[in-house]
């Protein structure tokens, strides 16, 4: 059975799935939604319909699982649960707090609907999340960790971005290595959010902007650098564009914790990924997947990781991964 897949929004992250789902083939790309003109956008997939958003009601026959690939800030908590109404819906929705808000919204739109609407996939949240969950039940009497980077932050590169005199800009999230070493010899330590990140611009100036003063409004801006060590590099657009043109990312949960008295253990997970996008669109077509088979069984509502055997997001047989993977 192949699982037919919509994708709302192509933009960065909707690329990353499209490319996600060639890799994948039991699944198949059924359309892409977009709110710009339809006629004037072009993917990659041979044969995939490119439609105007407001169409996309009319695909809900077509399609087993949309895959909402808008912003977190304003895009997903109005879209998943509209499209929660229509389709079994996956989503990226990362602004941490306002997670357990979200998640009754689709929720209730879902099971009203009996669809399953999975919501904060990706690596953080997504991948990262259930790593910290299993480690924290294996090792109860101890310290989670997660450092982010070294990789391009979008969010704070669009915040530098819209500072008077800026015409482009990368920001990159960097670990302090003391600080990740002391996490990884077991020590414990008690870090501030200065201590365990460094925050590195990369700024292209537009002609006759006050340099000195874009530095400091970088430095002093709050919920962005206000609390990080921060070093802004002024470049020229040409420098920008051939060595700060990718979106790497990745990152590290590391759990450290004892069994005993003297008996110590570190737990770590690491992510290195060349494009922050196209992993992220990964992970959310190997929870399709999840979501496809969980509607076949019946399921409805809104689900995370936590909730979602791993079994589901493989395409091969439980007799399979009993036998190969187990």
């Amino acid at each position: 059975m192949t699982i037919r897949i919509g994708i709302l929004g192509y933009g960065n992250l909707g690329r990353g799935v499209e490319a996600a789902i060639a890799k994948n083939p039991d699944m198949e790309l059924k359309a892409v939604f977009t709110r710009r003109a339809p006629e004037n956008l072009h993917i990659a997939t041979a044969g995939a319909k490119v439609l105007h958003a407001d169409q996309a009601e009319a695909m809900k026959d077509e399609i087993d699982v949309l895959m909402i690939c808008g912003g977190s800030a304003t895009d997903l908590p109005e879209q998943t649960p509209k499209y929660a109404a229509l389709f079994n819906v996956i989503d990226s929705f990362d602004t941490h707090a306002r997670i357990p808000a979200h998640f009754a919204n689709v929720d209730a739109a879902a099971k009203k609907a009996g669809k399953i609407g999975i919501i904060s996939c990706g690596w953080d949240p997504g991948m990262f999340s259930l790593n910290r969950l299993y480690a924290s039940c294996i090792l109860p009497d101890g310290k989670d960790y997660t450092f982010w980077g070294r990789g391009v932050s979008q969010g704070h590169s669009d915040a530098v971005r819209r500072i008077e005199g800026v015409q482009d800009a990368r920001q990159y999230t960097v670990p302090v290595p003391a600080a990740l070493e002391a996490v990884r010899a077991g020590q414990n330590p008690t870090l501030t959010t200065r201590e365990k990140h460094t925050r590195e611009v990369f700024v292209v100036a537009e002609e006759g902007a006050d340099l000195a003063r874009i530095e400091r409004e970088i430095k002093e801006m709050p919920n962005y650098f206000s609390d990080y060590d921060t070093t802004v590099h002024f470049i020229d657009a040409d420098t920008l564009a051939r060595e700060h043109a990718g979106l790497p990312h990745g990152g590290f949960v590391i759990r450290s914790g004892e069994t005993a008295e003297g008996h110590h253990h570190v737990i770590e997970y690491r992510l290195q990924l060349d494009s922050n996008p196209e992993f992220t669109g990964s992970v959310l077509v190997a929870y399709a997947r999840a979501a496809y088979r969980m509607a076949q069984e019946g399921m409805s509502g809104a689900k995370t990781v936590f909730d979602i055997a791993p079994a589901y997001l493989s395409a091969q047989s439980g007799e399979e991964l009993r036998a190969h993977m187990l």
